[in-house]
């Protein structure tokens, strides 16, 4: 089975930045221009762009619109976007500014009914569940919200359990323990969403540091994998990642 390599571009104040574990104190700033940055990856053969708002995951209000429609107009990319998604006036204005998906996090979680009724309406290629995850004591996955800042009451499993029969398709899952760490992804999270949910399309984020580990992701039975900062500090490239 082949694996969806997808470089990711995270945008706080117009740069391009990486945060360890989701901490807004604690990032990194790799450029000063995401379209350049998104015209190197189309350029060296990505066809789709994960642009995450990191802004407006925290406060609300996506703010990307010019950006997302100067990847439109300037790159073949596919564009997969979120950040601050509240309502669908927020999902209608994306989807016309050139988004192919568009990723809905904290709501998600607070408001599954609503978002299946987006699922519904704009069908599950449009739509994508980004459910980032942080185990507790117990070892029960739990989801973070409003950009990791705050805790919700709700575990992994029991809020895809409440989307069964709503049409969704791709999930986004990210273990918070390991995002801009290079430590790995954590493949017995994907391997086991895969076991229990295997009609979703699971795209893989946090923590990668080598090819070893898109094709350890990909053998878990992940579809997809988001590519943060080891492709922004270079440990390998956008086509050696397509190639796995």
């Amino acid at each position: 089975m082949s694996l969806l390599a997808i470089p990711a571009i995270d945008v706080r104040q117009g740069r391009v930045v990486r945060l360890n574990q989701g901490d807004y104190a604690r990032e990194t700033v790799y450029s000063d221009s995401p379209i350049e940055l998104a015209l190197a990856y189309a350029k060296a053969g990505a066809t789709w762009l994960h642009l995450v708002d990191l802004d407006a995951a925290r406060e609300g209000g996506y703010s990307l619109i010019t950006l997302l429609g100067e990847l439109r107009h300037s790159t073949a990319l596919k564009l997969q976007t979120g950040g601050g998604i509240r309502c669908e006036a927020d999902v209608e204005t994306l989807l016309a500014a050139g988004a192919d998906r568009v990723v809905v996090g904290t709501l998600a979680v607070r408001e599954p009914q609503r978002v299946a009724n987006w699922l519904q309406r704009y069908g599950s290629e449009r739509v994508v569940l980004a459910l980032d995850a942080r185990q507790d004591a117990f070892g029960e996955w739990r989801l973070p919200v409003r950009g990791w800042t705050e805790d919700s009451a709700q575990s992994l499993d029991g809020l895809l359990a409440t989307y069964t029969d709503t049409g969704l398709k791709h999930l986004l899952c990210t273990d918070i323990a390991r995002d801009g760490m290079l430590s790995g992804f954590n493949i017995e999270l994907y391997r086991g969403l895969a076991k229990r949910w295997p009609a979703l399309h699971i795209q893989a984020s946090g923590g990668v540091r080598g090819l070893e580990d898109i094709r350890a992701a990909r053998d878990a039975g992940a579809a997809a994998a988001i590519l943060g900062r080891a492709l922004l500090e270079g440990r390998f490239t956008v086509g050696e990642a397509l190639s796995c």
